[in-house]
């Protein structure tokens, strides 16, 4: 599904990503983790096209995302969810209509619009808060709107970074399970986190980057950065 070639990042004369290459098959779940200034935010902003690689190449499904017309760059960002540390929820609007937001925006049928978010909200376990505000939910329950929000449009890949941060131990584990499950239903997972104890108990593959570089690559690892 997702593959790097070769994938070099420079900002002035610092990489922030040097010699990068991996892919990650369809339903896999990835961990990428690494000390602060790593490379991982920076592959993520490869991956939604945010920047652009100074040399390599990044294809999904065999095409370089990099070439896409910028027209269509908002149509290739539907294909992916992002769930960030800070929710990026909208305070003045419910749990619905924040989930709903970017389906209006797109002109999606109001009836389609309902059915749709009505079953994301359920999946995602906060039915009895739609009418609720951010401000009214707990950290756990705001980063589940955002997780929600995410995957309004049913993406192949879902990118997840540091969606742990801003929670305590037990709503850390709880979206981390939420992360397990939309993976069990299909959903390829790629979650950047400094959670030690999150990434060994999920147990899944783990890229390790430390100075741009991709240190290790353990198909059942824990959290380890060399």
């Amino acid at each position: 599904m997702i593959q790097l070639k070769r994938v070099t990042k420079h900002y002035g004369t610092k990489k922030a990503l040097d010699n990068v290459s991996f892919a990650i098959m369809p339903r896999e779940f990835v961990s990428l983790v690494g000390p602060s200034g790593a490379g991982k935010s920076t592959l993520i902003k490869l991956l939604t096209c945010e920047e652009y690689p100074t040399f390599g190449e990044i294809t999904i499904d065999g095409k370089n995302i990099h070439l896409i017309n910028q027209r269509y760059i908002p149509y290739y960002r539907r294909q992916i969810g992002v769930v960030y540390q800070d929710f990026k929820l909208l305070p003045n609007k419910t749990v619905y209509e924040n989930v709903a937001f970017a389906m209006e925006v797109s002109g999606a049928p109001t009836g389609v619009i309902r059915r749709e978010v009505m079953k994301i909200i359920e999946l995602v376990g906060l039915k009895d808060k739609v009418d609720n505000f951010p401000k009214e939910l707990s950290g756990g329950e705001a980063q589940r709107v955002a997780i929600a929000r995410a995957l309004v449009f049913s993406p192949r890949l879902l990118i997840a970074d540091e969606p742990t941060g801003n929670l305590d131990p037990n709503n850390a584990w709880d979206i981390a399970q939420l992360l397990l499950k939309i993976n069990r239903m299909g959903t390829t997972v790629i979650l950047a986190t400094h959670n030690r104890e999150i990434v060994d108990a999920i147990g899944k593959r783990v890229l390790s980057f430390k100075d741009g570089k991709l240190m290790s690559d353990r198909r059942k690892g824990k959290y380890k950065l060399n």
